[in-house]
């Protein structure tokens, strides 16, 4: 196969914003369904419903001589596109290379079905499995979560509920794939460096996360300056959504930094909500993030979520979590969804998919 090279990667970009694709949710999704991933032939999988959530679980057909890992996946897509079906590739790859039983969540999306309801969807599943899982073959001492991009801010999110439930198993792992993970600092390194790289640009991290929540698109501009951020948040979250605990290597390629734009009360009255944990996990207490469990993290250099990623390392790091870190070089935003593109493929991707398998392998 193929691989593609950055001048044509950068050219598919250009045509995305003049076709305006990259603000139209329900035409990605058409797109999206246009592609029929295959199950590989050593899985099997089925359509389910835990408590009324669809799922789909994929199990290796080869008997296992005790229970397998267990792994729920949420799936990417801002909370507005992306389903069960278009990451059938991935998760089957993930089940047949890890040896593991995988259940797929397929929460409903926004607009259509307001936020929150994505993530209570990804939990009442979870939550479903974990009580369940010798149904499914599954050691229920040994079920891990994950999810890229908006599907890992869920898992960051439900991670830390599970904190509280002493009626359920602990969770073994999560995973989490090029996440984003906080809504205060849009001008961090990643964001500057990267705010037009396909696929994921610095505006449409805003205009996304706006549409997502059903907010005024015009508060666009304020939040990407910050001036949704009250003054005790800033001092509160400021310790950890901070240039100064980002690497010096990830501050090159042009990177100046931005303060924050002065206050405007009546953008935080419309958007509080961005800044509680269950939308920006970063921003959890101690007590909790000491209880999370063994973490894998996956970066990408081109993309505008890497420095999510790194402050929330060095946040379960400095709190005791054991966390295994990939970084990749080449990588770009949504770079695991092109490893099976007809003649193109992405090694980046492909090479992602090996760490999160022989991670969960591993465990």
């Amino acid at each position: 196969m193929g691989e593609f090279s950055w001048s044509e990667l950068d050219s598919q970009g250009k045509i995305a914003r003049i076709l305006h694709l990259h603000q139209e949710p329900v035409i990605i999704n058409f797109f999206l369904r246009l592609r029929k991933p295959k199950a590989h032939p050593s899985i099997s999988s089925k359509d389910l419903c835990f408590d009324g959530v669809p799922v789909r679980l994929y199990q290796p057909k080869a008997p296992s001589a005790g229970r397998r890992k267990g792994f729920v996946f949420y799936h990417g897509g801002c909370g507005l596109f992306g389903s069960i079906g278009t990451y059938q590739n991935i998760c089957s790859r993930i089940a047949k290379n890890s040896d593991s039983v995988v259940v797929c969540v397929g929460y409903r999306l926004a607009p259509k079905h307001p936020y929150p309801t994505q993530q209570k969807d990804c939990y009442t599943a979870t939550v479903h499995f974990m009580q369940h899982a010798e149904n499914y073959g599954v050691d229920p001492s040994q079920i891990i979560i994950g999810g890229d991009s908006a599907g890992g801010n869920y898992a960051a999110a439900i991670a830390q509920k599970l904190v509280g439930r002493s009626d359920l198993p602990k969770l073994r792992a999560q995973v989490l794939i090029y996440a984003g993970l906080q809504a205060m600092d849009f001008n961090l390194p990643s964001y500057q460096q990267n705010a037009t790289f396909p696929l994921l640009y610095r505006h449409n991290v805003v205009y996304y996360g706006l549409h997502y929540l059903g907010k005024d698109i015009s508060l666009r501009d304020d939040v990407l300056k910050g001036s949704h951020v009250p003054e005790a948040l800033r001092l509160k979250y400021g310790k950890w959504v901070n240039p100064d605990n980002i690497p010096e290597r990830f501050k090159r390629r042009g990177y100046k930094r931005v303060p924050l734009a002065p206050f405007k009360p009546e953008v935080y009255k419309e958007l509080s909500d961005i800044l509680e944990v269950s939308f920006s996990p970063l921003f959890a207490e101690d007590s909790v993030i000491q209880q999370l469990p063994e973490t894998l993290i996956v970066s990408c250099e081109y993309d505008v979520f890497r420095d999510d990623s790194l402050l929330y390392k060095k946040r379960l790091e400095d709190n005791g979590v054991k966390v295994s870190w990939f970084h990749v070089k080449n990588g770009f935003h949504a770079v695991m969804n092109l490893t099976n593109v007809g003649i193109y493929t992405f090694a980046a991707g492909v090479e992602i998919l090996k760490q999160i398998a022989d991670f969960v392998k591993c465990l």
